[in-house]
């Protein structure tokens, strides 16, 4: 990958993907979270059958990132970007306002083209090219507008809820999104970037030329242990945290109240800002492969304290520990690739084992919300979620 390294480092770049990044995960991560409870307790709709509509969402996004470098290479980052935002905004406003269980399947489609054109690999293809050893900084600069769409985009959520209703609170949140995302974009990725050449519409000026068919990289890539590893890992663990973040709200809504379990959100993702910020500064200091295994270790204990905690500051703890980890889970793997494998081969890499993740972790929605529905409470679920995120830290040490 063709790295343009400034006379002085210009963040410019960094700090837009992190606005895309906090509209993206506060509209195609967060919303899902939030509509699992509110359609529940509005419409009457069961856990499990939001679960699935939430995990058709994630699937299909899973199909579609797969392709995303190809997007890329024909449309340019900018206007796959554009397309993105456009769609995921008319997408949530699909989810509020279907008036039968069947229509969240359609708009989870459009959010799921929305989510993928806007997400993890498209934000690491906004940043890559554009830092070299500063990467690491400038990943985890973008990468925290996700924990910020906890911080300021999931509150919202619940505010307007509460207020207006599910569908007014996502008009304002598609309008809002549309009206800042779009503009940022186009005046500081499109018009500065044609010495990068990344995102321009034509495939000859494309970001990454594609040296080999991509079919034929990816298949060297799931041959290579090295790459195995990553993407084996990273699926058990952001199947674990998916779950639980998306059922976070439901679970703790029992005893914290609905705006107490909002609260609880907006803590773990301030916490994520935190942990990736530290693995930012601490990431040239040891392997990538131990940092990734503590961070594991580090949710699956906060992830126990969840499942069984009721008084409040066990809560708390729990919120923090798996908070600190939640960010790094889709920071790390861009940061291993680019250190494992061959520069040529990390555009396409990032992209599928975003890939491969989304495919695995789609289902986490919904196991966990048939396991709430028969087991009658979340204790299980969660439980099960600290083994596998267990599982993982042993995983990715394997190939150190």
């Amino acid at each position: 990958m063709t790295t343009i390294q400034p006379q002085h480092q210009d963040w410019t770049v960094a700090w837009v993907a992190f606005v895309v990044a906090l509209f993206a995960w506060g509209a195609g991560f967060y919303g899902p979270a939030m509509f699992v409870h509110a359609l529940h307790a509005s419409r009457g709709w069961s856990i499990s059958l939001v679960g699935m509509a939430v995990t058709t969402h994630f699937l299909l996004s899973a199909v579609l990132v797969a392709n995303l470098p190809r997007v890329h290479h024909r449309l340019g980052v900018t206007h796959a970007t554009l397309g993105g935002t456009g769609l995921l905004a008319v997408g949530i406003v699909a989810w509020a306002a279907s008036p039968e269980a069947w229509l969240l399947f359609p708009a989870a489609a459009l959010t799921a083209a929305g989510w993928a054109a806007t997400s993890g690999a498209a934000i690491h293809a906004i940043v890559a090219p554009r830092y070299g050893r500063t990467l690491p900084k400038a990943l985890a600069i973008a990468f925290n507008g996700a924990s910020a769409g906890g911080v300021l985009i999931a509150p919202l959520w619940a505010f307007l809820i509460a207020q207006t209703g599910l569908l007014a609170a996502a008009l304002v949140i598609g309008v809002g999104m549309v009206l800042i995302v779009i503009p940022l974009v186009w005046r500081f990725l499109y018009r500065r970037d044609t010495n990068a050449r990344l995102l321009q519409p034509l495939a000859s000026t494309a970001p990454t030329p594609l040296d080999q068919p991509v079919s034929t990289l990816r298949l060297a890539l799931l041959r290579d242990p090295r790459f195995v590893s990553i993407s084996v890992a990273f699926a058990m663990g952001l199947f674990a945290q998916i779950g639980i973040f998306i059922h976070l709200v439901s679970h703790l809504a029992t005893t914290l109240g609905i705006a107490g379990a909002s609260g609880a959100i907006s803590l773990v993702t301030l916490c994520a800002v935190g942990g990736r910020t530290m693995l930012g500064w601490w990431v040239g200091s040891g392997s990538l492969r131990t940092l990734a295994a503590v961070n594991f270790i580090m949710q699956s204990v906060g992830v126990v304290v969840l499942a069984f905690a009721t008084w409040p500051p066990f809560v708390i703890s729990g919120c923090i520990l798996f908070g600190l980890g939640v960010g790094n889970l889709i920071t790390l793997p861009p940061l291993i690739a680019h250190r494992d494998l061959p520069a040529a081969h990390v555009g396409t890499a990032v992209a599928l084992v975003t890939s491969i993740n989304q495919a695995v972790f789609a289902f986490a929605p919904a196991m966990v919300g048939i396991a709430r529905d028969y087991f009658g409470d979340y204790s299980v679920a969660f439980a099960l979620a600290a083994g596998l995120q267990l599982c993982a830290a042993m995983v990715v040490r394997r190939h150190r």
